[in-house]
């Protein structure tokens, strides 16, 4: 092996097809135990490794030398094998949490940053804020600031999340409500998976700039690659690779109202993506054993939005699928957040009178249909990245929402 990535349990990792997207197709996953690992760094044959949880400090004795930022925090995620066998230990983290707020607009100088959690990545980001001229306030569970005296900082500018909470499969956390810092000018948050965390939905909506660990996990392999083999690689390629591992790892969801054409858009950008179409009424279908309007007549519209909302969490979680929702799916917030936290929003918009309604129990004509898109239009509004007009040629929609797709990945 060349080069990869070592900790005790890696699971999914993006840093392969990361590193491949980079110029490296070799870069190799490499869970090692801990009795394991002084075999490996004494005796392995790799030219460069990328180390995570639990071997970022554990690393460092077996270094002959660390950079400057190394040692600065006390954490390595980076070694190079020198000409003579000895280990050269870097942290590239830092500068991958630098470019994540950069990304933002994100600057700490003169500003009070509360940095969420005591670990190696709080580290990490602490050393960035005051390298930078802020203030960083760690806030743990313990000790002076803790979770219990957050309204004592109050005042901060910026949040930084540097624990796991609001990752997957626990989706639905967030460490903070953010109404409770007035004067906050930037969210960040390490967790990538979700790519938008509630968090970073509740920054969105209260329109806070803000960037997640994506962008972060790409800068710091960046910098690693050019560690690994001195080659500065240019931006167009860094943006290259953060968009195409974006496309892939998300969804394109479709909402709209009723009949407005999201099924069979859905199935033409399905077909273009190479993604499988889930109608999630189709869905709702299947696990109820009958069709829509028999659900509304014998159990009625609370049992089919509960089941809606059931089948969305789910969808939510995944990635690289064409989702096309129910028109009313976007009334409940947490199907919002579900829809939106992997998923590219693409609202269509169509003329109440080209609508369709056979079928439909809640739009059977068209003063109905008014009614209904007034009443839902801000929720349309908030749950969408992009709205197209779906009132000319399919062709011409399907363009419009696979461009618009794209565009919200550069975002």
């Amino acid at each position: 092996m060349r080069y990869g990535l070592i900790g005790e349990k890696l699971g999914h990792s993006h840093s392969p097809r990361l590193h491949a997207l980079l110029g490296d197709e070799s870069y190799a996953l490499m869970p090692v135990a801990r009795d394991a690992l002084d075999g490996l760094l004494k005796n392995g044959d790799f030219l460069g490794l990328n180390v995570t949880i639990p071997y970022k400090r554990a690393v460092i004795p077996y270094c002959a030398e660390l950079g400057e930022t190394a040692r600065q925090i006390g954490s390595v995620n980076t070694l190079v094998r020198r000409a003579d066998g000895s280990l050269f230990g870097d942290n590239t983290d830092a500068f991958g949490f630098a470019k994540m707020a950069e990304s933002a607009g994100i600057d700490f100088a003169g500003k009070k940053a509360l940095v969420l959690g005591s670990g190696g990545t709080s580290l990490t980001a602490c050393y960035v804020i005051r390298k930078a001229g802020g203030e960083a306030v760690v806030i743990s569970r313990e000790g002076e600031n803790n979770y219990a005296c957050l309204d004592r900082h109050s005042d901060a500018d910026v949040l930084v999340n540097a624990t796991p909470v609001g990752m997957y499969p626990q989706v639905e956390q967030s460490p903070v409500n953010l109404e409770r810092f007035a004067r906050l000018s930037g969210v960040l948050d390490v967790v990538y998976n979700p790519l938008r965390t509630r968090l970073l939905l509740q920054a969105e909506a209260l329109g806070i700039p803000r960037a997640g660990g994506l962008t972060m996990l790409v800068w710091q392999a960046v910098r690693a690659r050019e560690l690994f083999e001195p080659e500065h690689i240019p931006p167009g390629r860094v943006q290259y690779a953060l968009s195409t591992l974006r496309r892939e790892i998300s969804n394109l969801v479709l909402i709209g109202m009723p009949g407005c054409g999201k099924t069979t858009v859905g199935q033409r950008c399905a077909s273009a993506l190479g993604w499988p179409l889930i109608d999630t009424d189709t869905e709702i279908e299947n696990r109820a054993g009958k069709a829509i309007p028999q659900i509304f007549a014998d159990d009625g519209e609370p049992a089919f939005r509960a089941l809606e909302s059931q089948v969305i969490a789910e969808l939510g979680r995944g990635c690289a699928k064409v989702i096309s929702t129910g028109g009313g799916a976007i009334l409940s917030p947490e199907n919002r957040h579900n829809l939106k936290m992997n998923g590219v929003v693409i609202r269509l918009m169509r003329p109440l009178e080209k609508l369709t309604t056979g079928g439909r129990p809640l739009s059977k004509d068209l003063e109905t249909l008014r009614r209904m898109e007034t009443n839902r239009e801000p929720h349309y509004a908030a749950c969408a990245d992009r709205t197209v007009r779906n009132d000319g040629t399919l062709d011409l929609c399907v363009q419009k929402v696979l461009e618009g797709f794209d565009e919200a990945l550069r975002d």
